[in-house]
């Protein structure tokens, strides 16, 4: 389907089967969307309210959205953007909710919920068809059940949509790349409340910008195709280290993850103590006995104090880095700081060891890029990260700290680094300079395609290219 073909699709046959012509003018009036939604509209007060508002991340959990709608369907995401838009108040999509500074529940908003939309199906050609509410892991379940793999985070309830549009980092993503670069076409309702088909061929400039542009910039995307590949066995490793170790940790593993092959990704973890400790995980995608001399090459630098190695098929693997094995623990979220780093090249180790000596919590998360990440051009796709050897993550759970406490660790892991770059699916309020950090060269582009789906600014928050 061609440009105008979708516009007039949009226009007129959307837009009259969703019924929005018949709303007429909206009086900010809660009651007539509530009426005229297939789901449901909750707001505050309803029983459901204090349960359907919380973001995942707890230290949010004060925000107040003035009603979160249960979309049924993509008509009802239409009906809502007509409302926010007509309305001029705040409005945001929730695929998961897992947004790290708290963006998919606007204070005094319309969180636009997503979660019913939540089918996956896997056709013959192996494309995988999954509607935006769905969560990690579910979608890794059916793929399982397939006998398919997409390269996609490890987090269970993470939702597909705020992971693919922001880039997606997979524990198998040095082979198969990152989320998005799998992505085929998408459904993309956008702020003027028009349904619009997308991939390569239709609507080019927002798909590009689907594919790493991060979520809530364009439109609400309603459901994704994506290309799978045939499911492999997952050799998963572990390797444990003495206390003090850590800087000799650090610098041995970014020696040694460079050139690497494709078929393994690999983590350091640093945690924050008197010394602080240090860890290494990864998988394998081959033959056992080949990873066995890679490890050698770490482990004849830096001896540790345990090593496992285990086999698994692909389903159990992907349950296993989600903390689902032997089965997912119930959760409702948790309080944490958290931001991030893109390297391009080496850190320090003494100075990230250094920045965590001491301190009552935090960790610092290094996870191996290249392979097929680095071979698509920077801006093949909105996401411009190609160059990177890792990217890093500053955590801080604020459980035995407090916020500030945690936001001090955080900004100091952050900026201490060295780097300038970050990743948007980590996104982080306090970041400096966010839009060069995230985008990079790639964000004139996508600053263009977001004043053009969005010239009214209907989807603007305080990290939005709107």
């Amino acid at each position: 389907m061609g440009r105008g073909a979708t516009m007039e699709f949009g226009r007129r046959t959307f837009i009259q089967a969703t019924g929005l012509v018949a709303l007429g003018a909206w009086e900010h009036d809660w009651d007539r969307l509530r009426r005229a939604l297939t789901g449901r509209l909750v707001l505050p007060g309803d029983d459901a309210y204090d349960t359907v508002r919380r973001p995942y991340n707890r230290v949010y959990a004060h925000r107040r959205p003035a009603a979160v709608a249960l979309c049924a369907d993509e008509s009802d995401v239409a009906r809502c953007l007509d409302f926010a838009a007509r309305q001029r108040i705040p409005v945001a999509a929730r695929s998961g909710g897992h947004s790290y500074a708290g963006y998919s529940v606007p204070e005094g908003g319309l969180v636009i919920d997503l979660a019913a939309l939540r089918g996956i199906r896997i056709d013959h050609r192996g494309r995988a068809h999954v509607g935006a509410g769905t969560r990690m892991i579910d979608l890794y379940d059916e793929l399982a059940r397939a006998g398919r793999l997409l390269p996609a985070g490890s987090c269970p309830t993470v939702g597909i949509g705020g992971l693919a549009l922001g880039g997606g980092i997979s524990v198998v993503g040095r082979k198969y790349g990152l989320t998005c670069d799998r992505l085929l076409a998408a459904r993309v309702v956008t702020p003027d409340s028009r349904l619009r088909p997308t991939d390569p061929h239709t609507e080019p400039d927002l798909f590009w910008a689907l594919r790493g542009g991060g979520g809530g910039n364009f439109g609400v995307v309603t459901s994704f195709t994506f290309d799978t590949a045939p499911a492999p066995d997952v050799v998963v490793f572990t390797l444990n280290f003495p206390a003090g170790a850590a800087t000799d940790v650090l610098g041995a593993w970014q020696d040694w993850m460079v050139g690497t092959p494709d078929g393994l990704w690999t983590a350091c973890n640093v945690v924050a103590g008197s010394p602080p400790g240090t860890g290494v995980v990864g998988t394998w995608i081959g033959p056992e006995r080949e990873l066995v001399p890679l490890l050698d090459r770490l482990t004849a630098k830096v001896s540790p104090t345990g090593r496992t190695v285990v086999p698994m098929d692909y389903g159990t693997a992907m349950r296993y880095f989600a903390g689902c094995l032997p089965a997912c623990q119930p959760t409702d979220g948790t309080p944490f700081v958290a931001s991030s780093r893109m390297l391009n090249r080496p850190v320090d180790p003494a100075r990230v060891v250094t920045l965590l000596a001491g301190r009552r919590a935090g960790r610092a998360q290094f996870d191996s890029f290249g392979g097929a990440i680095g071979r698509v051009r920077p801006e093949a796709t909105a996401f411009p990260h190609r160059r990177a050897v890792a990217s890093a993550q500053a955590f801080v759970d604020v459980i035995d700290v407090s916020e500030a406490e945690a936001r001090r660790t955080v900004a100091d892991l952050r900026d201490g680094l060295g780097h300038d770059t970050g990743y948007v699916n980590y996104i982080d309020p306090d970041m400096p300079d966010w839009r060069t950090a995230y985008y990079g060269r790639n964000l004139p582009r996508l600053s263009r395609v977001a004043r053009r789906y969005d010239p009214d600014r209907v989807l603007a928050f305080p990290q939005g290219l709107a």
